[in-house]
């Protein structure tokens, strides 16, 4: 009787703290799940669901019962139990090599894949490609800052939208005016997205330097809360100064990028005529592919670049340890003003891009749940991992396409899903962290002098 008595002690504190946690699930669960707004003829509607939210409540019961039994009974932490049966792939981190080439030829490819093989769907596939590229583009600018750089930046949205919101401006107030005040000619218009990329670029960089000056001296969360509130500012200014942004109403006939000067207009003069092509409006979309590709594969190869040069080395020593970093003499302000303004100014040229592939934007398309989405996806990729972006990016908003269906589980399963991927690779799916210069081995010429001479 002695022997069970702690067994039954402990399945009576598992059944008190299941309880505990159905009650606190249940008061959670019942303004999110239970009940949900509808509107109708007479105006806005409540709908209880209450099987939904029995059946959440008696999940969390179960699954809190279960883990006090058979989980945390034992020695072992839960992270190491689940972890346990998941595979372990020690050349996971050099996928980059074999990845790499075949993710960019399927690439290039995909046009003319889409084209044969989805029919109808060619112009679906090809917008996704065109998303999933914009994040892998935004994932490959934060990593310079979060992944080389080691700075925790959660306002990145912000340099997004400033790079949207200028070419947005240029394009619709200031390029007419000019041609209004006789300073351009109306053939200014079809060049208005390849002059305003640059200069969005460079006022997204201003911002990023901006940003950098009043953080110079934080770092970890205080780092984190700054930039946090810096993507805030910079919506709230965009939302409330109506009379330059047009506020909540945002902008809209914002011109559509041309193929260097020649519009994809229907006949005379257009894309289509010039090359002697039927027309269609799936060379817009296709144009529209390879230019944010090419866009964000110069982000990668300047990345890959600047991480060989001193630059690139005063990022990686700074994200490792600032304090040894100031002691062998780095200048740590210019190294985290330069993280900053070049990592915006691939965000600014991405906004860019999303102005003229939208035609309208508005401050709702910059909210902290893009910073969010951005960082999760170079986290789950791997800091300073360029493969480990594009995987995850794939990953992460091809599946928001697989859930889109089931809108109201999509970020349940998302968030279970990020959860699996930290227990399984804690430091991101490419985890790796490559010296960008290695010290090659030299035998000591002297010591192969004396052992020759004494054989």
């Amino acid at each position: 009787m002695a022997a069970s008595q702690p067994a039954a002690e402990r399945l009576t504190d598992s059944l008190k703290d299941a309880v505990v946690a159905a009650v606190i699930a249940l008061a959670l669960f019942s303004g999110l799940i239970g009940i949900r707004t509808t509107a109708d003829v007479g105006g806005l509607g409540l709908n209880f669901r209450w099987e939904l939210l029995a059946a959440a409540v008696a999940t969390v019961f179960a699954g809190r019962f279960l883990l006090n039994v058979f989980v945390w009974r034992t020695d072992k932490p839960v992270t190491r139990l689940f972890s346990g049966p998941m595979p372990k792939i020690p050349g996971l981190d050099k996928l980059g090599v074999i990845a790499g080439p075949i993710m960019l030829i399927a690439a290039f490819m995909l046009p003319v894949i889409s084209w044969n093989f989805f029919g109808q769907q060619n112009r679906y596939i090809m917008d996704l490609a065109i998303l999933v590229m914009t994040y892998i583009m935004l994932g490959w600018g934060l990593n310079i800052v979060v992944g080389l750089a080691g700075l925790l930046d959660l306002g990145y949205v912000a340099f997004y939208a400033v790079g949207a919101y200028s070419y947005a401006l240029l394009s619709t107030k200031f390029f007419p005016l000019m041609v209004e005040l006789g300073y351009a000619g109306p053939g200014i218009m079809d060049w208005a997205f390849w002059v305003s990329l640059p200069l969005a670029g460079i006022l997204a960089a201003f911002w990023g330097i901006i940003l950098g000056f009043p953080v110079l001296r934080l770092r970890g969360d205080y780092l984190a809360i700054v930039t946090l509130a810096f993507g805030e500012i910079i919506r709230i200014v965009l939302l409330n100064w109506y009379e330059f942004t047009g506020g909540p109403d945002g902008l809209s006939r914002i011109p559509r990028p041309s193929f260097f000067g020649i519009p994809f207009s229907r006949g005379e003069g257009g894309f289509a005529d010039f090359f002697g092509l039927g027309y269609s409006p799936m060379h817009r979309i296709i144009f529209l592919f390879y230019l944010i590709l090419i866009l964000a594969l110069i982000t990668n190869f300047v990345t890959m670049r600047l991480r060989r040069l001193p630059i690139g080395r005063a990022w990686e020593a700074l994200r490792e340890d600032e304090i040894a970093c100031r002691a062998l003499g780095i200048n740590t302000r210019n190294t985290k003003l330069t993280a900053f303004a070049i990592g915006a100014m691939f965000g600014g040229f991405a906004g860019s891009f999303f102005a003229t592939r939208q035609g309208f934007i508005s401050p709702e398309s910059f909210v902290f749940m893009e910073s969010a989405l951005i960082l999760a996806i170079v986290v789950l990729g791997g800091l300073g991992s360029q493969i480990g972006v594009v995987i995850a990016a794939v990953v992460m908003i091809g599946g928001f396409e697989i859930f889109r269906d089931l809108a109201e589980y999509r970020m349940l399963v998302f968030g279970l899903l990020m959860v699996s991927i930290m227990v399984w690779r804690p430091r991101g799916l490419i985890s790796s962290r490559n010296p960008s210069v290695y010290l090659k081995e030299r035998k000591a010429v002297g010591a192969e002098h004396v052992a020759e001479g004494r054989g």
